[in-house]
């Protein structure tokens, strides 16, 4: 039995490992977004990833598009391109809610097990290899920083 779990295990790895790379080399919302309400820049010093974050709020406060554009490693552009997939259509508030979450996961084990992570427990993974998890944490520091209308770069030092 214990053959068993491993070796789904090790199949769900690989599912989050391509989806991953599949959207770090083909990423959705990729690009500049002309009628941004919100930005953000994310810079992590370490690594050197830097991206810009768009969001575009409609009246009643929903995240109506996201984008980004920048550059760095497969797992900060994935969690981006993943980020941006996540919230838009959510409002201010669930999006935030999304930040937390996705952060806490991915620096502790405190996190709302009544959300269903879909796509992004792709990035759960990513806890294996300490290094790597301000990768994947900077885009969504910058989703904060972008609907908090802080202009200082988001870092995750």
């Amino acid at each position: 039995m214990n053959n068993v779990a491993s070796i789904a295990t090790d199949d769900v790895r690989e599912l989050y490992r391509e989806l991953i790379l599949d959207h770090a080399r083909k990423p959705r919302h990729f690009g500049r977004l002309e009628d941004a309400t919100h930005t953000a820049e994310g810079i992590n010093p370490l690594c050197g990833d830097k991206l810009k974050l768009y969001i575009e709020l409609d009246d009643s406060g929903v995240i109506r598009d996201a984008a980004f554009e920048g550059s760095g490693c497969a797992i900060s552009v994935a969690s981006a391109s993943l980020l941006t997939d996540t919230v838009i259509g959510l409002p201010v508030a669930a999006a935030v809610h999304w930040f937390e979450n996705v952060t806490a996961i991915l620096t502790s084990d405190s996190s709302d097990p009544t959300i269903d992570l879909g796509k992004l427990h792709a990035l759960e993974g990513v806890r294996e290899f300490p290094s790597r998890v301000k990768c994947a944490t900077l885009s969504w520091h910058a989703l904060n920083s972008a609907l908090e209308n802080d202009k200082t770069p988001a870092t995750t030092e």
